[in-house]
């Protein structure tokens, strides 16, 4: 891993703990709709559940629709500065790796939402590129995150690694033809040999 060039991150349960205002929001919107709360651990296991419909489990709808889009992004731009935070370490390995790398990030939240929340905590300008989910047909665990990220540098798919928290994440990775990490910090549950800290992940990659 120490050749690869250019790291791709996910961003929600890899760069930022954002779990509280996930949870958070997703009650507001459920409130808005006219629905009961979900428990904050039963939406936290189910935002990198890659076999649900994550609109079906999360509003009871066969897809996102501008309302739900529209109260996520109301109660998401007020709230993101107070109700997430960085993962510790995150903000020195990011200005370290990028003296010597290319940086991305790869989320399926909305720009309209991670533009902002990455400028709060003070890492946007880490990065060259950032995909969202709103600027693709189809979000992780599709590739076509990776793959537009990879059209745009410009080189092969042996330079990149994709550093994630979730299956969501590894598939896109595999589908993509590019090598993955899987850290054990984030939103879900990970079996014995996941990435256990920055350190780690720092040793991994060769990251000084």
């Amino acid at each position: 891993m120490r050749t690869k060039t250019h790291l791709i991150f996910d961003m929600d349960g890899t760069l930022i703990d954002s779990s509280t205002l996930l949870a958070n929001t997703i009650n507001y919107v459920r409130e808005k709709i006219h629905l009961p709360r979900l428990s904050d651990e039963k939406i936290v296991e189910a935002i990198n559940d890659a076999s649900i419909n994550p609109a079906r489990f999360f509003y009871e709808s066969e897809k996102f629709e501008k309302i739900h889009e529209f109260h996520f992004h109301n109660y998401y731009k007020k709230n993101h500065s107070k109700e997430c935070r960085l993962y510790p370490g995150v903000k020195r390995f990011l200005k370290d790796s990028s003296k010597t790398r290319k940086l991305s990030i790869a989320t399926n939240a909305y720009d309209v939402s991670a533009t902002p929340l990455l400028e709060s905590l003070g890492i946007l300008g880490y990065f060259d590129i950032v995909v969202c989910g709103n600027e693709v047909d189809t979000p992780k665990p599709d590739p076509s995150m990776i793959e537009k990220i990879i059209e745009r540098y410009g080189e092969k798919k042996e330079s990149f690694v994709m550093i994630g928290d979730g299956v969501r994440d590894i598939k896109a990775a595999n589908k993509a033809n590019i090598s993955s990490l899987l850290v054990s910090w984030g939103f879900t549950y990970h079996p014995k040999g996941a990435i256990c800290d920055i350190d780690e992940l720092r040793e991994i990659l060769g990251i000084c």
